[in-house]
């Protein structure tokens, strides 16, 4: 019976990569940047600096992404200030049966280790991780497993007994190139047929990802 779960961040456990979509694109409509939505999806999952260089290779080695980027810092500041980080439906439930139930929880995201553990601070979930990795802690981002490795050396245990929560089919590759189990909730990118050999469960909502887990353990 597999009892360790680490979890992809964005996406999975707070709803930001929507909203940060959403802030871009009124960004976008106002500045007259063209394929803005396209761009944004070959960006989750990746780190803050290969965003950037991501940024300048679709629009050119002249584009001012720090200022666009800051622009969209600043909304989603103000925008988090007034309505709070919006949590994936089911992120507690999910938690409490994996506290209850003794496993060991980790966090790999390729977001900076200072906003993860703020946001997680945020959402009262940061005490309930006994391992936290992120981007500016490796030196390849997904779909590179780096970050998956060193999650679980870092928890103690073997990648092929545990679970990767992910939503994202960067995150997917990752964890499988690992070598653990992977559970995709997808979020923005539904799976096409060929992630489908990579994904050991798909679930809708965490809450499912929860009733997996109770099948799994007998209970």
């Amino acid at each position: 019976m597999i009892k360790n779960v680490i979890f992809d961040m964005d996406g999975v456990l707070i709803d930001t990569e929507a909203l940060i979509l959403d802030i871009w694109e009124q960004i976008a409509r106002r500045e007259g940047i063209a394929g803005i939505r396209g761009t944004l999806m070959q960006c989750i999952g990746i780190t803050a600096p290969e965003t950037e260089a991501l940024f300048l290779r679709v629009y050119g080695k002249d584009f001012p992404y720090h200022k666009y980027r800051g622009m969209a810092s600043e909304i989603f500041q103000a925008q988090v200030a007034k309505n709070g980080l919006p949590v994936k439906p089911g992120v507690y439930q999910l938690f409490d049966f994996l506290l209850e139930n003794r496993y060991r929880i980790g966090l790999a995201s390729s977001t900076r280790e200072e906003v993860v553990r703020k946001e997680m601070e945020s959402i009262g979930l940061l005490a309930n991780f006994h391992t936290i990795i992120c981007g500016d802690m490796v030196s390849h981002s997904k779909p590179h497993p780096e970050i998956y490795l060193k999650a679980c050396e870092s928890l103690g245990v073997l990648p092929s007994g545990c679970y990767a929560i992910e939503d994202s089919p960067n995150g997917i590759r990752s964890a499988h190139s690992a070598g653990m189990q992977t559970i995709m909730v997808p979020d923005l990118i539904q799976p096409g047929p060929e992630l489908a050999p990579l994904v050991s469960q798909k679930c809708a909502t965490l809450l499912e990802v929860r009733d997996f887990l109770q099948t799994r353990q007998g209970g």
